[in-house]
């Protein structure tokens, strides 16, 4: 299995430090978030798009992709009563996608839960057709520039559009695109159900991309969800791409959660 970790952790530090760190922990690429590099992804020119990735390979790492993509610049919404807003927010999305291939990315996760939250008052199919629409205009350009484009199941606790897994793959069904996908997340997942393998096995070849960490919120390894079957699942299903850490509570710190959850991970894979 190949891993990687998710680089916000590491918020301020510089990205030849947190190749470092990747390499030397054992880990086979990154996860950016664009947002660490510049407050508008647009302001990154050619030069400074080659030199990410080209730290990145003189480390031997990948960069698997690109997620927490509409966190910066503020007041975006892809639902906002003010179309100039919407506009810009789907927009974006495409600058995103030259990003992550600029960098050598192959995968966008699309979280955002606040920016595509479907305001009170707007007609729920009416929101869904919107958003279909805006998934095609930017599987287009993931098919133009060699990347995948996943949307990510949140639970309702964080947004009110896509809240389960059911309803990622219904509506990546409905986008019916080459360009677009949908991954996995284990704390979006245990939401819904303890059964995290039984999840990937069910969508078995489907998803796109796995982002690892607990239900608490914290690396795996650091809470109660075994991932002993997760990883065994992930084997068992075909999956190929990378299994990428993503926490959200950075306590006790990074290095010792990249770390420790990596080594939890491959002792997972040992017990299977």
């Amino acid at each position: 299995m190949k891993f990687s970790f998710c680089n916000e952790m590491f918020e301020g530090w510089k990205w030849e430090g947190i190749c470092r760190i990747a390499r030397e922990e054992g880990y086979a690429g990154i996860e950016v978030a664009p947002y660490t590099f510049k407050y508008d992804v647009r302001d990154l020119g050619s030069s400074e798009r080659f030199a990410i990735s080209r730290t990145a390979k003189d480390y031997g790492l990948d960069i698997v992709g690109t997620h927490w993509l509409l966190v910066r610049p503020g007041g975006m919404n892809l639902f906002s009563e003010d179309p100039k807003v919407s506009r810009f927010t789907a927009d974006y999305l495409l600058h995103q996608v030259d990003f992550c291939a600029d960098i050598g990315g192959k995968v966008l996760t699309f979280g955002s839960p606040n920016q595509r939250n479907v305001p009170e008052g707007m007609d729920r199919e009416e929101a869904e057709e919107l958003f279909v629409e805006v998934l095609r205009r930017v599987g287009d350009r993931a098919v133009e520039r060699g990347v995948k484009f996943c949307v990510e199941p949140l639970p309702p606790s964080m947004t009110n559009l896509m809240e389960t897994v059911k309803e990622a793959v219904r509506i990546t069904a409905k986008v019916d695109h080459p360009g677009i996908s949908f991954m996995l997340d284990v704390k979006s997942v245990c939401a819904e159900t303890k059964d995290v393998a039984g999840v990937i096995m069910k969508y078995s070849g489907m998803f796109d991309h796995f982002h690892a960490n607990d239900s608490n919120m914290k690396g795996p390894g650091f809470g109660d969800v075994d991932f002993v079957p997760i990883m065994q699942a992930l084997e068992d299903s075909g999956y190929k791409g990378f299994v990428s850490l993503e926490a959200f509570d950075f306590d006790p710190d990074p290095l010792t959660i990249v770390r420790k959850s990596l080594a939890y991970m491959k002792a997972c894979e040992k017990r299977q």
